[in-house]
């Protein structure tokens, strides 16, 4: 097995950091290029949203059959073809001349996308130790951070000087850089044993879980936090793309910055759910969610910013809770029962967009202020009735 601190540890350690950066930054590529996109095409800001919505979507359904493809054909050929899938997909989307194509493309960079954030962790589990998993986990989700926030800074910044296209051909550059490194550094897997596909083990886990009504509220309460948090950003590009901030796709890609905030949340809810447990730090996570939506109403540049700092501190808050809950309650099948977490928290992202563009069409970015609050509070109120139910193991860990 591979220990903490050895050579193996940091190739392998760094290989998967670097193939989740890839991952993330091209599925939020598209973010601050949305008004460019609607202007381009003649389209509505909900239809340019169906580019980051096509590959959330896919990336989500897809989660549920590479766990299983990849116990039969193994954890690195999985990584190695979707990662190199995904690249293709970014170098076609900088060709493209028509929305339709633009879409298809998309969804099927999705289904690409979704490769490694299925496997990876799998792989660690084969080859890594206990100890060393720990350490190997953290440092691989600080990839997802950071590609997501790589990804929307590339394409503010290339977008608003050279246009989409070549957003799209500067991060298939990147990508192509991150496939092979990944490539070169990623160790070949030594204790992994294929194994026949089951489809209806699969099948009969994912059925168990789907029974268990409080694994399915924690789904519900991730997936539609996720349905709000995410899809604000969206529209929120629009509210600051035009007067009277007027700010240019670089500067948008700049306010994802505030996802770090995102980041101490997540590292502090494990300390903090030592003392409130999972539920009831979700339900804090929730409610400083709500109370960052209202401050982004607040006049001035500085008040939306600081708006979304809080939400994204709650957010990430209450989705390491959330997940931490499933990881530790599922009983057994524990990896399907996360799976099933990504997929809702997956499907959330692609269709609250859909949910809040009444709103935004009726009363514009207080309009969607309201409706997040509206989805917010059931999940608020979710959150605090499972900290008062008593389910076995519900205690924090």
């Amino acid at each position: 097995m591979i220990e903490l601190g050895q050579t193996a540890f940091w190739r392998a350690t760094i290989a998967l950091a670097l193939g989740s950066f890839m991952i993330f930054a091209n599925v939020y590529l598209t973010q601050p290029l949305l008004p460019l996109l609607a202007e381009d095409f003649g389209i509505s800001p909900l239809l340019a949203g169906w580019s980051f919505t096509a590959t959330t979507l896919m990336l989500g359904l897809s989660l549920l059959f590479y766990g299983p493809l990849s116990d039969a054909l193994g954890r690195r050929p999985i990584m190695l073809l979707t990662m190199s899938g995904a690249a293709l997909t970014t170098l076609a989307l900088a060709l493209v001349r028509d929305y339709p194509a633009l879409l298809a493309l998309r969804a099927l960079q999705g289904v690409f996308l979704g490769g490694l954030p299925a496997v990876a962790i799998a792989y660690m589990g084969d080859e890594f130790s206990k100890r060393a998993v720990a350490v190997a986990v953290g440092l691989y989700i600080s990839g997802n951070s950071l590609g997501g926030i790589g990804g929307r800074l590339i394409g503010g910044f290339v977008g608003e000087w050279l246009g989409w296209h070549s957003a799209f051909l500067a991060m298939s550059g990147v990508s192509l850089v991150c496939l092979l490194l990944f490539a070169l550094l990623l160790p070949p897997s030594r204790h992994f044993s294929a194994g026949p596909l089951r489809p209806r083990r699969m099948l009969a886990d994912l059925g168990m879980h789907l029974r268990n009504p409080a694994l399915v509220l924690v789904y519900i309460i991730g997936g539609l936090n996720f349905f709000i948090f995410v899809n604000q950003y969206s529209y929120i590009t629009f509210v600051l793309s035009a007067a009277p901030y007027q700010l240019s796709p670089g500067l948008l890609g700049m306010l994802f910055l505030t996802y770090l905030s995102g980041t101490v949340g997540s590292t502090l809810a494990g300390r903090a759910a030592l003392h409130l447990g999972q539920p009831r730090c979700m339900a804090l996570g929730i409610l400083l969610l709500i109370v960052g939506s209202l401050v982004t109403l607040l006049p001035g540049l500085p008040a939306i910013v600081l708006g979304l700092l809080i939400n994204s501190f709650g957010f990430f808050f209450a989705h390491s809770s959330a997940s931490s809950w499933v990881s530790h309650n599922a009983g057994r099948a524990k990896a399907s029962a996360s799976s099933l977490y990504l997929v809702f928290y997956y499907l959330g992202a692609s269709v609250g967009g859909f949910y809040l563009h009444p709103f935004w069409a009726a009363a514009g970015w207080p309009g969607v202020v309201a409706g997040s609050l509206l989805v917010l509070g059931v999940t608020l109120c979710s959150a605090l009735w499972l900290a008062h139910r008593r389910y076995p193991r519900l205690a924090a860990v």
